[in-house]
């Protein structure tokens, strides 16, 4: 049985610059894959191509089968692809149910869409639940917390149903109490779809990832389990700034390696 994501030789450059820089990523469906990497490094660039939102020069993305490359966002979503970004996507004057009940509608016929909805779905009480947000179900979106939105936004994404769910930085500015019930709520998604999490919080990544991808420089420089990736010297070079990376270029102090430097110190710290 094939990855149900397969990324292969993928590359993106911006004003001549690389970007990704022939990334190989495979994904088998059930996994909660998590991916690291220093600001710059080409995480979010790396979803924005498998999702649509852009256009690889080169390369290959395909999920389930099907090739994502050159498909519209809509398409891919429709195909069972989900993601959220760093800031949530959510109407703040709807209550909570209604941005799941509009969330709903997005997979269904315009019939259904056009027809008056009474109670709620049965897949907007599930994913209320699985949020838990049902005590906040009529109230405004705008209301919510940070943390509390990032789940909206999560359960939003539920209701459609997907079989893959990108999350990019779903614990950034939370409390450490939303973090740990974030952390809760993805193993529960693990259980009906397959995650990859682009993430900087590594006591979160130590306590909930399974298997970590480790990006630097638009490409895949490490990848296992969270003690691997720790341990593996290559990882700690580029990192730390000690050495020539597998290209060849020396890290810089205080940029990219800098922010890297201070990753592997919190993996350290937190295992």
């Amino acid at each position: 049985m094939g990855a149900l994501l397969q990324v292969s030789g993928v590359a993106v450059s911006f004003d001549g610059a690389p970007a990704l820089d022939g990334v190989e990523l495979a994904v088998d469906e059930g996994e909660i894959r998590f991916l690291i990497g220093p600001n710059g490094a080409g995480k979010t660039t790396l979803i924005d191509v498998i999702t649509g939102l852009t256009a690889p020069s080169a390369g290959s993305v395909r999920f389930d089968g099907h090739e994502l490359v050159g498909r519209r966002e809509h398409q891919i979503v429709r195909l069972g692809v989900g993601r959220t970004f760093q800031t949530p996507t959510v109407f703040d004057r709807l209550s909570v149910v209604e941005n799941l009940d509009l969330a709903a509608t997005y997979r269904l016929g315009l019939r259904s869409m056009l027809r008056r909805r009474r109670g709620i779905e049965a897949e907007v009480g599930e994913a209320l639940a699985s949020v838990q947000l049902d005590d906040r179900a009529g109230d405004s979106a705008g209301s919510l917390s940070h943390g509390q939105k990032q789940w909206l936004e999560i359960g939003m994404l539920l209701v459609q149903r997907p079989r893959l769910l990108l999350l990019d930085e779903p614990v950034a500015g939370m409390s450490p109490e939303e973090r740990s019930a974030t952390g809760a709520l993805i193993e529960r998604i693990a259980q009906r779809c397959t995650l990859v999490v682009v993430e900087h919080d590594m006591e979160f990544l130590r306590r909930f990832a399974r298997r970590v991808t480790v990006m630097h420089e638009g490409r895949v420089l490490s990848e296992g389990s969270v003690e691997h990736v720790r341990a593996d010297p290559v990882v700690q070079e580029v990192y730390l700034g000690r050495s020539r990376d597998r290209r060849g270029h020396r890290a810089e102090a205080g940029g990219a390696a800098g922010g890297g430097a201070a990753e592997v110190d919190r993996v350290e710290a937190a295992t």
